[in-house]
């Protein structure tokens, strides 16, 4: 009777093994078990023995075992994207920033989401670098809209209104990580250039989300600069991309945004300094007024 248990269990293991599909659930459930931030505890140890004991029959159901695992084990801002995604995203449009010079020597920079190659992440933030003048009386950052992508040529280009010292940190289940702007602009690929001192003003509202945050929270904490407009989406994390069989990825959450202030930001929206349906006008009169003291 033994023997034949223990047979079983063989034959039982071996069509798992065996099985794409539990294959598939399997790779992603140790990914999330080791590197999601929220696998850890009771919720997640009983989500991850329901996806390991779930029998897909196909690729689709094994998709949507490890979506709803990726939410115990990341939050909300865990996805799966299937091959097809994986390749649009490669090909996705994104547009390039735009600086218009106001009244009183005021910069408007619009910083949208960017999700572009090296290349194109080097003339994303020299599109900002190059037509800033070495002196400003403010700045206006317009966020809006912005859902993210590369931080890292976000931060470049509007890197001369942040300090030298650590602008931002991430902190995950091994250890945290401090970003400065000298991190930045080597990630890049572009040399630190000379600061600049003003007033500056960043516009928010509900699409600015993930790495449209993470810019947001460089600027947390200094002086002489004010938030307008709406609270954020609320996905101020870190989120790395993990492949999975087939082409498709698992973009798990491994980690929260940390200002130099102390906060730690993840899941909820980022409230604006000033609550406004009007944020640039409001921006505008703040930066003036700062000019008259």
């Amino acid at each position: 009777m033994r023997k034949q248990l223990i047979l079983l269990l063989t034959i039982l293991v071996m069509a798992s093994c065996s099985d794409p599909n539990a294959r598939y659930v399997k790779k992603a459930i140790h990914i999330m078990d080791k590197h999601g931030i929220y696998a850890q505890g009771l919720e997640w140890e009983k989500a991850k023995q329901e996806a390991l004991s779930a029998k897909p029959t196909n690729l689709q159901d094994a998709q949507e075992i490890v979506t709803k695992a990726g939410k115990v084990a990341g939050g909300k801002h865990t996805y799966l994207m299937t091959a097809d995604e994986v390749t649009e995203n490669d090909t996705s449009s994104w547009e390039m920033p735009t600086v218009e010079m106001l009244e009183n020597h005021i910069a408007f920079i619009k910083l949208p989401a960017f999700s572009g190659n090296a290349d194109e992440g080097i003339k994303y933030a020299n599109t900002v670098l190059n037509v800033l003048p070495y002196a400003l009386q403010g700045a206006i950052i317009d966020l809006r809209g912005n859902r993210g992508g590369n931080m890292y040529p976000m931060i470049a280009a509007v890197h001369r209104f942040l300090p030298d010292d650590v602008i931002l940190k991430f902190s995950s289940r091994k250890r945290p990580m401090n970003i400065n702007t000298f991190f930045v602009m080597q990630s890049v690929g572009l040399e630190k250039q000379t600061a600049i001192a003003c007033p500056v003003a960043l516009l928010t509202d509900d699409w600015t989300g993930s790495s449209g945050e993470a810019v947001l929270i460089c600027f947390r904490g200094l002086e002489n600069t004010r938030t307008f407009g709406a609270p954020t989406a609320g996905y101020c994390s870190c989120n790395q991309p993990f492949a999975l069989p087939g082409g498709s990825q698992l973009v798990l959450t491994i980690g929260e945004d940390i200002a130099r202030t102390g906060e730690t930001f993840c899941d909820d929206p980022i409230a604006p300094d000033v609550l406004t349906e009007t944020p640039f006008e409001d921006a505008l009169e703040w930066i003036d007024n700062q000019q008259i003291r």
